[in-house]
């Protein structure tokens, strides 16, 4: 009799735990892990990731370009991604949709030395302008030049891959584009230059998510997934409320990450993180649909709910 009492109370026990058990959720980054994905990292910090029910593996990509054709496969739970990208996939068919923003203001902003001379978008007249990746930075950068009055016609493009301080330092172009606000330019300024940033948003490009979480069509009623975001916002809000206090637990977990410029960017992001994760502001999605159109980057205007969703 005991032994039958033993036996269904170590099957009770087993039931239990397994009931209890975490939720694997595989969550692949964009780029290597920096202050752009703090509101990840808190909420692991601060356990809110645990407390959800939540086992987390965050991973860097080995290529940046995989993480969400790896949600697309099925490879993985959730990937880091951007707007602008987004249509993209949309177009070419991927099952991706976005379930949330970790970043809801631009970051990309094209800078030239004070020493230049330049101030205005007019004053890049002939001048030569670096950039990374083709496509929409030309774009971008052709409606900005148009807000000053100027086309493509009269600067000179360069491609320095992504050596975009270097050539703006060394004077091989006179601007670059494609830097972030966050990041390049503290870069410069620790380097002893002031540097002239133009946002884009400011100069005719539709304002867009920089940061958004994308997964597969096929899982968005998951609970694991509003699980994970409901997590995220939590540690977003910890975030915006000590920063200090988790730029010191930041720091001290990837000590090779501890210096001025990421201390200065984990500082200038906080006010571009969205305050609501899950929140969906279709109009702007749709705006910069028609600037991606318009520039002939996609061939169609597709609805935002084929790409987009707010989770419910």
């Amino acid at each position: 009799m005991l032994k039958k009492l033993a036996l269904g109370t170590a099957i009770l026990l087993m039931t239990m735990s397994s009931a209890q058990a975490a939720e694997k959720v595989t969550v692949l980054l964009d780029w290597f892990i920096n202050p752009d994905h703090a509101p990840i990292m808190v909420a692991e910090q601060i356990g809110a990731f645990k407390e959800a029910g939540l086992e987390v593996e965050i991973v860097p990509p080995a290529d940046p370009s995989m993480p969400p054709r790896l949600v697309a496969a099925k490879q993985a739970d959730l990937a880091i991604s951007y707007q602008p990208q987004l249509y993209m996939y949309a177009e070419q068919g991927l099952p991706l949709v976005r379930v949330g923003t970790i970043v809801n203001s631009p970051l990309n902003v094209l800078a030239a030395l004070e020493s230049s001379g330049i101030k205005t978008m007019a004053d890049f007249k002939g001048k030569k302008i670096g950039y990374s990746v083709s496509g929409v930075e030309e774009a971008t950068l052709g409606m900005m030049l148009k807000e000053g009055g100027l086309t493509m016609q009269d600067v000179t493009l360069v491609n320095v891959n992504f050596a975009l301080v270097s050539s703006l330092m060394s004077k091989q172009v006179d601007g670059v584009i494609g830097g972030y606000r966050n990041f390049e330019a503290t870069e410069m300024r620790e380097l002893g230059v002031e540097p002239v940033l133009f946002n884009v948003e400011d100069h005719g490009v539709p304002a867009y998510d920089e940061l958004i979480v994308l997964a597969h069509k096929d899982s968005v009623g998951d609970p694991k997934i509003k699980k994970f975001m409901a997590a995220m916002k939590k540690g977003t809000d910890y975030l915006l409320a000590h920063p200090a206090e988790t730029w010191d637990a930041f720091a001290k977990k990837y000590p090779d990450l501890n210096n001025n410029l990421n201390k200065t960017a984990w500082k200038d992001t906080l006010p571009m993180f969205a305050r609501d994760p899950l929140a969906l502001d279709v109009a702007r999605y749709e705006a910069y649909s028609k600037f991606l159109f318009d520039n002939k980057l996609i061939k169609a205007e597709l609805p935002v709910a084929d790409y987009a969703i707010q989770l419910k």
